[in-house]
Parts: structure tokens; C-alpha cells; sequence
């Protein structure tokens, strides 16, 4: 998909403050962030949403979303999570995306990406 903004991301052509990787899927810092941490994962193939992606897809996308759950309450001490996965009219950009919204005891003050993305590195 040439006009998809998830699509330019994995092929390089947008930067992004990438916090994993692997042959199927890519996960970043939200740029716009509802909490420290708030990170998406995408499928590198371009599937439209939860009706469109195969079941192998998907359920690798959520071993990964565990994954980074535990790196962000290891590295970041959040003390929940909450996953979030829109469909049809209400999604922002028509490529699958998994958001992971890291919850806060504490109200924190929103940091900058690049400030999260190098204490989950450290």
C-alpha cells in the first residue's frame, strides 16, 4: 500500500523510535502517546484490521505484545496495561495495528519518545 503511513515505516521511508522487530511484525513508540510507553506493533504485511490479518499473524502479534508488556513494567514500572485494537470507522489508519497503553499508579508526566525508547535499551 504506497499511501499506508504504517507501510512507509517498515519499508524506512518515515523514521520511527522502534523498540522491536522480527520477519513478521515491527513495534514503536507512539509519537503521540496516551502514556509513557504507548507502543504499537503492525504486521509488515499490510492487513486492514482484526477481519483481514490471519490467525498465525495475530497470535504471534500478542506473544510479542507479552513480551513488551514485560519489558515496559521491568524497565519503566508501570503497574498495568491496557490493549487497544480499533476496527472499521473508528481506526485512525487502515493497517492492523496493536496498541499497548502502559497504566500508572501515579499520574506520570509524558516524556519524549526518545527519553522512553533509551531506558527500555538500558
Amino acid at each position: 500500500m504506497n499511501d499506508c503511513l504504517f507501510c512507509k515505516i517498515i519499508k524506512g521511508d518515515i523514521p520511527c523510535f522502534q523498540v522491536y522487530e522480527d520477519e513478521v511484525v515491527v513495534a514503536f513508540l507512539d509519537i503521540n502517546p496516551e502514556s509513557n510507553g504507548h507502543t504499537l506493533i503492525i504486521p509488515k504485511k499490510h492487513y486492514k484490521d482484526l477481519l483481514d490479518i490471519d490467525s498465525n499473524t495475530l497470535s504471534h502479534i500478542i506473544e510479542v505484545a507479552k513480551n513488551l508488556m514485560k519489558l515496559l513494567e521491568e524497565k519503566l514500572g508501570c503497574s498495568g496495561f491496557t490493549l487497544v485494537q480499533n476496527n472499521g470507522e473508528v481506526q485512525e489508519i487502515n493497517h492492523f495495528h496493536l496498541h499497548i497503553k502502559p497504566y500508572y499508579h501515579k499520574k506520570e508526566e509524558l516524556e519524549k519518545p526518545e527519553n522512553i525508547l533509551k531506558k527500555l535499551s538500558e
